[in-house]
């Protein structure tokens, strides 16, 4: 689980007879990221040319796929076969829907656009009702007439700066806040009216060219559109119809195409002569026996399969286990792990909730933030009821699977806040069952400052440690024994400023005695600065002031948790305050719970933030950099997975003994 799933480059050199088994046998695997070929081996072969066939693989695949987004979608159709290209284009072939989907189709969109053109004009006729005559005066091949809505400021401020070349005339509603109003100009005051209009936030709207009174408008596109839902409802009545008999086969069809069009770009990357072709492939080590014996079996023994020795980078598969899964998303967010590195994620799987439930450290907003994951998990449900400010501002910070990402790796962190909640007796900042039950807190945080430091201390040693343990095998496994003894370095100097520093804590002083303890920090110390600048030349002494200030950064874990206690118990006392202020009882009491349900609030969404972004970036900066590098290449297997075909060759290689509703529909 620490390391990304191991990569073998592979070589393929099979008939072109047998290319196209091989091929699908490839796709339906998807264990196989098909690399262009290397410069030698293309020198022998020359490139794989296209044919007819794939021009027109292309177009039968652009005409289904309008097919199926003009259809609607009919039930779970049963997968077909196909045996070979000419099946998909015999099957397409006698699809003969595409005229009627076709002219339906166009005549729904022509119908949508007439109908949001109708529902506009009824929502301006709505606000002309002050308007008595015929609409047909307001128009002229001189005159120009724009309906207006503005606040009363506003208006007096576009009326009084209207220029005269506009000779602009108002027809002003009842209505004072908003000022609704019609106004008509000359054309050649257009310009100035834009632009004075613009300067005060002013939204003329065009008038469209209506004839009769407002009310007799207004029933005649009352009218239409009233026709126009009846057509439309026939019109997806009719492609329903359509759909239950020819969507099965059409969604066939089209993923048996998309197939095919993948391999077709495929093709571009091989290199193929008469008679023989060839490919290059990046596949996990762990599949590369089984690939190997699937394609021998499929084609009878004429392949041959080799390893591809080389220096370049692999892709990158990340493998773990589904709870640990889950915090690949952070991982993927800062950077991709390279293939021949440490993949990070089960350290952050354990160490970020660590972080987190610190932190937050109180078991009401603990629990709050649990509850609040369980909601985003099942999918926000009654969130349309939510403010549409507050459900914008969230999508600006990350779409709905990522915060559902997010609701999961947060869930571990909010049971040690409980947790740790409980023990500190902490609820929103409140001693709950000291103030219930008269209970003592075994441990108070604002009363154990030095402990949890130090705490904190060992707990940003021995993360600084294991990062340099990682950067060390790192190194080592890469050939670079100098690399891996400045890591060494690393923890010896890491390990030696930590001891010293607890003697001059528990001392008040520096010791000068050469006790064992004494010396075993100052040599540590005098190692550990040998090796970083043995290993990192120069730099190995920046890497000193790195190492102190990592170390220390992990304190801000108890920072951040005093300050939501001290921010809580701010808020609480502000509450008690306004609760026996002198504005009587009731005012007092709404008071207290405003500040609470505010005050209390914006601590919560402090608990999510604070922690969060604070517990990741001391796992990203202080831990990462001793190891990590990160900028690996995701591994993008050929292929995809089937829905509405089976493949004609099995997964052992052998051909798959009957059809399954073979042809279209009768």
């Amino acid at each position: 689980m620490l390391r990304p799933v191991e990569m073998v480059k592979i070589g393929l050199l099979g008939l072109r007879d047998d290319e196209e088994r091989i091929l699908t046998l490839l796709h339906d695997l998807r264990v196989a990221q098909v690399e262009p070929l290397s410069p030698a081996e293309m020198a022998e072969f020359g490139p794989e040319r296209g044919s007819e066939t794939l021009r027109r693989i292309g177009d039968e695949t652009l005409r289904f796929r309008a097919l199926l987004t003009a259809l609607p979608h009919v039930g779970a159709p049963v997968p077909r076969r196909f045996d070979s290209v000419a099946d998909i284009f015999s099957a397409a072939a006698a699809v003969p829907v595409d005229n009627e989907v076709g002219e339906l189709k166009r005549e729904d969109d022509r119908l949508l656009t007439e109908k949001k053109a109708a529902e506009d004009s009824l929502h301006l006729l709505g606000h002309l009702t002050f308007y008595t005559d015929r609409l047909e005066y307001l128009r002229s091949p001189n005159l120009l007439t724009f309906y207006g809505e503005a606040g009363p400021e506003a208006f007096s401020a576009l009326r009084a700066s209207l220029p005269p070349s506009a000779e602009g005339r108002f027809l002003v509603g009842p209505t004072a806040d908003p000022v609704r109003f019609l106004l008509v100009t000359r054309p050649a005051g257009a310009d100035a009216l834009s632009r004075a209009a613009q300067s005060r936030g002013v939204r003329l709207t065009a008038l469209p060219a209506f004839a009769r009174t407002v009310p007799e408008e207004t029933a005649d596109l009352t009218a239409r559109l009233a026709a126009n839902a009846a057509r439309r409802a026939e019109i997806a009545s009719r492609l329903e119809a359509i759909a239950r008999e020819w969507y099965p086969t059409v969604a066939a069809i089209e993923e048996a195409l998309a197939v095919e069009n993948r391999k077709a770009e495929v093709l571009a990357k091989l290199g193929a002569s008469r008679a023989v072709f060839a490919l290059e492939a990046w596949v996990p080590k762990r599949e590369e026996e089984r690939l190997k014996s699937v394609l021998q079996n499929a084609v009878g023994g004429r392949l041959h399969f080799y390893e591809v020795p080389t220096h370049e980078e692999p892709p990158t598969m990340m493998h773990n286990p589904n709870g640990v899964r889950r915090f690949e998303f952070f991982i993927r967010f800062y950077s991709l792990p390279q293939a021949t590195e440490w993949d990070p994620t089960l350290i952050f799987s354990i160490v970020f909730p660590v972080f987190f439930g610190i932190m937050l450290g109180d078991w009401g907003y603990g629990l709050t933030i649990l509850l609040i994951c369980v909601w985003m998990i099942r999918g926000f449900p009654g969130a349309k009821y939510l403010p549409r400010a507050g459900k914008n501002f969230v999508k600006l910070i990350m779409g709905p699977k990522g915060m559902q990402q997010l609701a999961w790796a947060l869930l571990p962190g909010c049971v040690l806040a409980i947790a740790l909640g409980l023990v500190f007796d902490s609820f929103f900042g409140l001693d709950l069952f000291h103030v219930l039950f008269g209970f003592n807190a075994p441990t108070d945080p604002l009363r154990a400052v030095n402990s949890l430091l130090l705490i904190a201390g060992f707990l940003g040693l021995g993360m600084v440690t294991l990062g340099f343990v990682l950067g060390a095998l790192k190194e080592y496994f890469h050939h670079h024994p100098r690399g891996a003894l400045g890591k060494v370095g690393g923890i010896s100097f890491a390990w030696g400023i930590a001891g010293f520093g607890l003697q001059v804590i528990h001392q008040h002083t520096i010791s000068l005695t050469p006790t064992p303890l004494v010396l075993g920090c100052y040599a540590g110390l005098a190692a550990g600065i040998g090796l970083l600048v043995f290993g990192e030349g120069p730099m190995g002494f920046l890497s000193v002031i790195d190492i102190i200030s990592h170390v220390l950064s992990y304190t801000r874990l108890v920072g951040i948790l005093l300050a939501s206690v001290v921010l809580a118990i701010v808020i609480n006392d502000i509450a008690v305050i306004a609760w026996h202020s002198s504005l009587g009882p009731v005012v007092g009491l709404l008071s207290a719970a405003v500040v609470v349900l505010i005050g209390q609030s914006f601590n919560v969404i402090l608990g999510v933030f604070e922690p969060g972004i604070q517990g990741a970036r001391l796992i990203f900066v202080e831990h990462f950099s001793k190891y990590f590098s990160g900028n690996g290449k995701p591994f993008r297997p050929f292929g995809a997975a089937r829905t509405h075909t089976v493949s004609s060759i099995g997964p052992d290689g052998q051909a798959v003994p009957g059809p399954i509703l073979q042809g279209p529909p009768t």
